[in-house]
């Protein structure tokens, strides 16, 4: 990763932008690329090759130009400047492998740009200016701050906003304040901030303060949020609030769980396993390039590169775990996804993980409402209303994934212009003269788990039917799955109270290379992937079996997948006011070992 952000470095020295790291996508020298003055600097230490210090030393350099007369750092081009604690907790880590090797000018401007950023952080940083993953994060900068300059004011603020911080977790263990503000605070939670951003940010601070409470409060959330890793190592945000950049490894534009797992690794052996078995994944979404994609199907489903933004994300994160890690080995051990027949229903925020032999299922009746902004918010496209927002298959990956119920570019730099696109979440949806109605926009769903016989269980979810705005149109629904080691049974009964539309159940199947997709008969496709077959079976009611149709729209740029829809088209029964259907998708050929 060092080498690839070497390759976008401005080296020519007339270059007023010299040392500056320029975006492939959208040619933009983001401020927050500069970041990547902590891993050049890991690297050099690690290689002890003057090309890693030399690319250190001028993307710091550059990177104090850009300082604003506060302290700030706008986060280019936007105008945000939250990210500010990012760039000064990367400068003061790196002073530690630099210092030494800058010029007495050089030194001089980096330390002043420490104490400015710090002192910014000091003054601005609070919930009621910044989503809690910033908050957090100046939690560790600012603790860092006050090692470096010896100044005790800066660690005095970082406990108080570290206090506050954790008095935000639930029960839990997940942290609310990701989403959109009610008066001056904001709530909301979001597993791949906090994995990735949050939970670190707290767990440094601890590790730099000696504050039992923070890491206490640390420790007790890692056991909840250790569940989703899954098998392969990917990272299950597909429910969280800011799920709109899930990339199946973790997010596009927060920094990776290892730095967190190696603070953490002496605590429980799995935490190293699922450290690594990330990082495994995450490699699979490296480009020849270099550069880490949006996901999985990248170069399959867009012609342009992605921003730069997740390789200095991750390799910094990969920096600060390589120098936190005690030990040069450790045994590893099974991740909690790695067993079979259980089942885990987080009531705090009404989500559900499953597994079975060769399942694993995340469901999601998650009802976070961004109340001031509805339907503008960026944190209302998550999938929800009891949606299964991944289904993984032993030995082959994600069966079923999700995107955003809608596509939209809440911010322009990060989310690409693609027109068109249809949501990959499994979802009941109807349009008529007053709009597009789906489950997905439920967020007041009720959830019920029970688990049968071994191996076996059941969710239950029941809602409206209900449009971007949350309002209903007259149509109630309840999904009961049962999860089985070879199939998931879903049932969908309609209830027709207010309006009688006929209603799509749309299945999109990720769609990998090689896939075939067999309608035999009018309830049947067969799916062949490989030496693996599954099979799409109508069970019961009156449905009509659409295969492919708008295929062409089913992808997305978070995570960058594609899709082959499945559809069930329903016309509401002539002399009820419900209706009920049943499918499955079951394996037929079991697979082959990993």
């Amino acid at each position: 990763m060092a080498d690839v952000l070497l390759d976008h470095q401005l080296k020519d020295k007339k270059n007023p932008d010299f040392g500056a790291l320029q975006c492939d996508y959208d040619k933009v020298l983001h401020t927050r690329a500069s970041e990547a003055v902590y891993p050049f600097a890991i690297a050099y230490k690690i290689t002890g090759s003057r090309k890693y210090l030399d690319a250190a030393i001028r993307t710091g350099n550059w990177l104090i130009k850009q300082q604003e007369p506060n302290g700030s750092w706008k986060e280019t081009p936007e105008e945000w400047t939250g990210t500010t604690t990012d760039q000064a907790l990367m400068l003061i880590l790196a002073w530690d492998h630099l210092a030494g090797r800058l010029g007495k000018t050089e030194k001089a401007s980096w330390r002043n740009a420490i104490i400015k950023a710090a002192d910014y952080l000091h003054k601005t940083m609070t919930p009621e200016f910044a989503s809690i993953n910033y908050v957090a994060t100046t939690c560790a900068t600012l603790a860092s701050a006050a090692r470096l300059l010896k100044d005790e004011k800066y660690s005095r603020r970082a406990k108080e906003l570290a206090h506050r911080t954790i008095s935000k977790m639930d029960e839990d263990g997940f942290l609310n304040g990701e989403g959109g503000r009610t008066h001056a605070n904001k709530l909301g939670t979001d597993l791949g901030y906090s994995m990735e951003m949050s939970l670190w940010g707290l767990g440094l601070y601890a590790k730099l303060t000696g504050d039992t409470l923070v890491n206490n409060a640390v420790k007790h959330a890692l056991k909840s949020h250790l569940y989703f890793i899954y098998p392969d190592g990917s990272m299950d945000n597909s429910w969280g609030i800011r799920s709109n950049k899930w990339t199946t490894y973790g997010g596009a534009t927060s920094d990776g769980c290892q730095v967190l797992f190696s603070l953490y690794a002496d605590e429980d052996p799995r935490y190293a396993s699922a450290s690594l078995k990330n990082l495994q994944y995450l490699r699979k979404n490296i480009l020849a390039s270099g550069l880490i994609a949006y996901g999985p199907q990248h170069e399959e489903v867009m012609d342009f590169p992605p921003c730069i933004y997740p390789t200095f994300t991750k390799a910094k994160n990969l920096a600060m775990a390589y120098e936190l890690e005690k030990k040069q080995n450790r045994t590893l051990a099974k991740l909690p996804s790695e067993a079979t027949g259980w089942v885990n229903h987080f009531k705090t925020v009404n989500v559900a993980l499953l597994r079975t032999a060769n399942f694993m299922a995340t469901v999601t009746s998650y009802g976070y409402k961004d109340y001031k902004a509805g339907a503008k918010s960026k944190y209302m496209y998550r999938p929800a209303g009891g949606a299964i927002s991944s289904l993984w298959v032993k030995g082959h990956g994600y069966l079923t994934a999700s995107s955003v119920t809608e596509y939209s570019r809440p911010e322009p730099m990060s989310f690409p212009e693609v027109p068109g696109v249809k949501s990959l979440t499994p979802r009941i949806a109807f349009t008529d003269s007053l709009g597009y109605f789906t489950n997905l926009f439920e967020f007041d769903s009720r959830m019920e788990v029970k688990q049968g016989r071994t191996n076996r269980f059941e969710v239950s979810v029941s809602g409206e039917l209900k449009d971007r705005n949350w309002l209903a149109a007259g149509v109630g629904y309840r999904m009961n799955y049962q999860f089985s080691d070879s199939a998931v049974v879903k049932t969908i009964r309609l209830i027709y109270h207010d309006a009688r539309p006929v209603i799509k159940i749309i299945e999109p199947i990720i769609h990998y290379k090689g896939m075939v997709f067999t309608k035999t008969d009018a309830q049947t496709i067969l799916i062949k992937a490989g030496d693996k077959l599954f099979r799409f079976k109508l069970l019961s009611g009156d449905a009509v079996l659409n295969i492919g149709k708008d295929a062409e729209h089913y992808w997305a740029p978070y995570p960058a997948l594609k899709a082959f829809p499945l559809e069930l088209e329903l016309k509401p029964a002539e002399d009820s006011f419900t209706q009920e259907i049943s499918y499955e998708l079951s394996v037929v050929r079991m697979f082959s070992e990993d």
